[in-house]
């Protein structure tokens, strides 16, 4: 039970997006089999980070002894054992993964989209102006998809109220979900800003499901004090489009440097991005000597669970590094 409780329940839960909560005894015990099946296999908890290269404050893997223990439960038949003796549950916000409830929640449009049954959608937009009247710091976030059987990922943008320049895509996005991600709230003092009169923009793709469908996706945001804040979060990306995959390549390998040099500053994460045909990614950190170190190896990339991953200490980076990343 601590073990489910700890590594499995933020998603075995109501509400969210496992497909069975793991926290009532009958429930659990009904799908022990299966249980034994993933997590010898190692397919949960969804983890894809090679243990070689850093520490990640949000690993859910499961230790060696911790997959025994639960491999031997199933052997033994599942026993409920004294139910005087379970943990304390965690608990949880209802319908978020944030710490709290949130805020402030802005959903993408005052009526649902329509979402047809077939064909390709393009990428969809919507403006919407929350009215901040002052600089927002942002301590935690999560986007919430009105329908995942439709919504492939959502971005959401924040630029000045009624600007038409470029929103940048990737480069330089507020809050981005995509499949299988989970909310992370930034370390005490640390946060991202929305600069006063600011407008939101969300990106959504959709991915039709054969019937037609609607959606109507929101953020929710918790605010911090602006006194207690001593770094800005800043996301970039080391992107790379011009990909030409040979016929029956089973190994292409591309890479991409992240464009500017970088101020001395300090990494929180990172959080590969392929479609289908992504296999593995690594990340390493280039200094100003050249000098290099491997910060993340993803060897087996899977698009259904794209975890960003959050370091458990962040990476102080000197004045000129750079961050180099290479994608199979």
């Amino acid at each position: 039970a601590p073990i489910f409780r700890d590594a499995c329940v933020q998603c075995h839960r109501e509400g969210e997006i496992a497909p069975f909560p793991l926290t009532d005894y009958a429930e659990i015990s009904g799908w022990a089999e299966t249980i034994a099946e993933v997590i010898s296999e190692q397919r949960m908890p969804p983890w894809h980070a090679n243990p070689a290269y850093g520490e990640f404050a949000n690993d859910c893997s499961l230790s060696n002894a911790q997959r025994d223990t639960v491999l031997k439960w199933v052997a033994q038949g599942a026993p409920e054992g004294d139910p005087a003796d379970l943990p304390p549950p965690r608990t949880y916000v209802s319908g978020w993964q944030l710490p709290r409830e949130p805020d402030l929640v802005v959903e993408m449009s005052a009526q649902p989209f329509e979402v047809p049954a077939t064909g390709e959608v393009k990428y969809q937009y919507f403006r919407v102006d929350p009215d901040f009247q002052e600089d927002k710091w942002v301590s935690a976030a999560q986007i919430v998809p009105g329908n995942r059987s439709v919504v492939h990922h959502v971005l959401v943008f924040a630029r000045p109220r009624g600007s038409k320049a470029s929103l940048g895509g990737e480069r330089g996005f507020l809050f981005g979900y995509v499949p299988g991600a989970l909310a992370q709230p930034y370390p005490e003092g640390v946060a991202k800003r929305i600069a006063a009169g600011s407008e939101l923009i969300f990106q959504v793709h959709y991915t039709p499901s054969g019937s037609k469908q609607t959606d109507q996706s929101r953020i929710g945001f918790i605010f911090a004090d602006p006194a207690t804040i001593h770094h800005e979060v800043i996301t970039s990306s080391a992107v790379q489009t011009r990909l030409n995959i040979p016929p029956g390549e089973a190994d292409y390998k591309t890479s991409a440097m992240l464009p500017e040099t970088l101020p001395e500053c300090e990494l929180l994460g990172m959080s590969p991005h392929m479609h289908l045909r992504g296999k593995a990614f690594r990340y390493t950190s280039v200094g100003a000597d050249d000098s290099r170190q491997i910060l993340l190896d993803v060897p087996r990339y899977d698009f259904n669970w794209q975890n960003g991953y959050r370091l458990k200490q962040p990476l102080k980076m000197a004045a000129g590094s750079k961050l180099f990343c290479e994608a199979t």
